[in-house]
């Protein structure tokens, strides 16, 4: 029995009464059986008053009681230290609601909604007056952390918000036509100056954002990228990268993420909008601008970026020459030029802008006075119009990327290499956009044309990459064997690199069936982990990184099979693939995972952990049994429960 009574604690809106009754009702209703409010004495209350009580913001993912499990449902009394409250019990013994009063006043403030016993959402009243003014998704549900001043029910900002969720955020605002909900997504004046980035870049990035704002409603109505029924599906972009303090005059270090990209599927079908440059600002990310979207209502990239790619504004470490002659240097000033010009410039706009930059750097190329400026300048030149062109920025630099191949392969055969790869690798995003694209038909045209290449070009670096395509691409066939082939032979081959170590790896997961296996390394904690400690449990080896949407979508499952085959003694293992430990770090801290977690700096390429067993896409999963026997070397989610179920019961 609690000395506190529940009250009202939001105003009925729309947002979160639709198709149910209005809150101040329901919490009327409420307050009547758990006791008067303002009483000072309400009796705890029975379980189907409690789960009837349901979340401000519609959209907050939490578990669900069915009907006839609500009687085998119990509530018991808080007896945390320092607050008072009540919480729900499920039949399994999961904690699935808590109604805290953390303050003494005798009033709720916290209500909070458990999915598999960990809290995913919480609505907050943090001025103790009532009514909820903050909400947040923790868990498995995100790291959202929404601001309502007016305590309508409407979100006004975002205090934290991850980059994957802004990607979610921009596609629901797309459906269902809302500025507003866009709007808090875009970052502010004075967050900009907060980040210290020059004056001109400053007031860049503030028109852009301004118009966005502006112009996104205009936008919303007349696109037909994303549809009514499109639903979010994840969020991809390159690992972020840091524009230095000192860039432009800039005063501090900035964290961003250029040509980002939300994937959603809509009607069985899939697409992806490509939303641009995010930038971090404390614990929020911001967008910058519209995700820029045709007439015909296809997913374009705005610019090509706003500060490493074509277009951007970060200095370039690999511009050759404090040498240079007067005409070098005239080209360089240039090339400077058109980068600003591509920062803001519309879609009309960057198709000339690329071809005059591609000249330029070809002129540079020409009139390099050393073989290393050559070949520095010949390599920019490749990269940049292959990233314009697989942005969808430059639409015709697919032809002259072919011409500058060819013209290259004449003079040297490692740059020929390097460019024919490149453009091999624009050529399949090419395809696999192109309206009306037949996938199968464009992997198949990729398989040839990597083994066309590795044909041609034996003995290159690139011929090793192309080899691990083509094995990852038999391994989607599962067809095994054939796998199994090319990464012996990139073993062999290419051994010490990067990538034979990577093939080396993938030869020992292949085969590792029916074998002990052994893993060591360190755990973000710092500790030392070892599969041979774990010999007498089952293992599931879980791949993952921060940027794989799937991955987390696996530990929800994994949080569930670990309570269900906690008696059986199972042991999962996350093994995280991210760049840098900080990003796992930061993610843990807001979505904590109960089992320990191996890493080694360098991501999906480079870490070593990656390449013990040569793992190159997420997630990947590897079952291993009480005697350390790999049980299966590369187990999907969907089949992981049946799995475990066999080799717990020893059928």
């Amino acid at each position: 029995m609690q000395l506190f009574s529940l009250t009202d604690h939001t105003l009925p809106h729309a947002a979160a009464t639709r198709g149910r009754a209005p809150l101040a009702c329901r919490w009327i209703v409420i307050a009547g059986i758990l006791g008067q409010a303002g009483s000072g004495f309400a009796a705890t209350p029975n379980p189907a008053a409690a789960l009837s009580l349901k979340p401000v913001q519609a959209d907050a993912t939490y578990e669900q009681v069915e009907a006839e499990a609500v009687d085998r449902c119990r509530v018991e009394d808080i007896e945390d230290p320092g607050i008072t409250g009540w919480e729900v019990i499920g039949p399994e013994g999961l904690v699935l609601r808590r109604f805290v009063d953390s303050n003494g006043d005798k009033k709720v403030d916290l209500w909070c909604y458990y999915q598999y016993g960990v809290e995913t959402y919480r609505d907050v009243d943090a001025n103790f007056n009532g009514k909820a003014d903050q909400y947040r998704w923790l868990g498995t549900a995100g790291t959202r952390w929404g601001m309502d001043e007016d305590e309508d029910g409407t979100i006004d900002r975002w205090k934290r918000i991850s980059p994957e969720e802004v990607s979610a955020e921009v596609i629901s605002s797309l459906r269902t036509a809302d500025p507003t909900r866009f709007s808090r997504l875009l970052i502010l004046p004075a967050e900009l100056k907060e980040l210290g980035l020059g004056v001109e870049k400053t007031e860049s990035l503030s028109t852009k954002s301004v118009r966005a704002a502006k112009e996104f409603a205009d936008l919303a109505n007349r696109q037909k990228l994303v549809g009514e029924n499109a639903r979010w599906v994840q969020f991809a972009a390159s690992p972020p990268g840091m524009v230095p303090r000192g860039t432009n005059g800039s005063t501090a270090d900035v964290v961003v993420y250029e040509n980002a990209v939300a994937m959603f599927e809509q009607q069985e079908k899939s697409g992806q909008l490509i939303i641009g440059t995010l930038v971090q600002v404390g614990d929020a990310w911001r967008l910058v601008d519209l995700p820029q979207i045709s007439p015909q209502g296809e997913s374009l990239t705005q610019a090509s970026g706003n500060f490493f790619t074509p277009g951007g504004g970060a200095i370039r470490s690999d511009i050759p020459g404090s040498d240079m002659g007067g005409q070098a240097q005239e080209l360089v000033t240039e090339l400077e030029s058109i980068d600003r010009k591509l920062a803001s410039a519309g879609p009309d706009e960057l198709e000339k802008l690329h071809d005059r930059r591609t000249s330029v750097v070809e002129s540079l190329v020409k009139n390099a006075t050393t073989p290393a400026d050559r070949e520095t300048w010949a390599h920019q030149l490749v990269d940049t119009v292959s990233m314009a062109i697989q942005t969808g920025s430059y639409p015709s630099g697919l032809a002259r990327l072919k011409e500058i191949s060819r013209r290259l392969a004449d003079e040297n055969e490692a740059m020929g290499a390097y460019a024919e790869f490149q453009t091999v690798a624009a050529e399949y995003v090419t395809r696999q956009m192109a309206p009306g694209a037949e996938l199968a038909k464009v992997q198949e045209w990729y398989v040839e044309t990597l083994t066309d290449f590795v044909d041609r070009y034996p003995s290159t670096a690139e011929a090793g990459q192309a080899m691990l395509q083509l094995a990852l691409s038999k391994e989607f066939e599962d067809k095994e064997r054939e796998a199994l082939g090319y990464y012996q032979k990139v073993a062999a081959e290419f051994p010490g690199t990067d990538a034979g170590d990577k093939a080396a790896g993938a030869v020992r997961r292949l085969d590792s069936v029916g074998k002990v296996v052994e893993m060591q390394g360190r755990t973000l904690d710092g500790k030392t982990l070892s599969l041979s400690q774990l010999r007498g449990k089952p293992v599931v080896l879980h791949y993952w990184a921060t940027w794989c949407e799937p991955c987390k979508q696996d530990h929800k499952l994994l949080r569930r099979l670990q309570s269900q085959y906690a008696k059986a003694g199972v042991q999962i293992v996350g093994v995280n693939v991210d760049v840098t430990g900080d990003m796992a770090v930061g993610y843990l801290k807001e979505n904590p995972l109960p089992w320990p977690q191996l890493f080694d700096a360098g991501g999906l390429e480079s870490s070593q952990l990656a390449k013990q067993f040569g793992v190159q896409t997420l997630p990947t999963m590897m079952l291993i049994d009480k005697a350390g026997k790999v049980v299966r070397h590369n187990v999907r989610a969907a089949e992981l429960d049946g799995e475990l179920d066999q080799l717990v019961s020893g059928k």
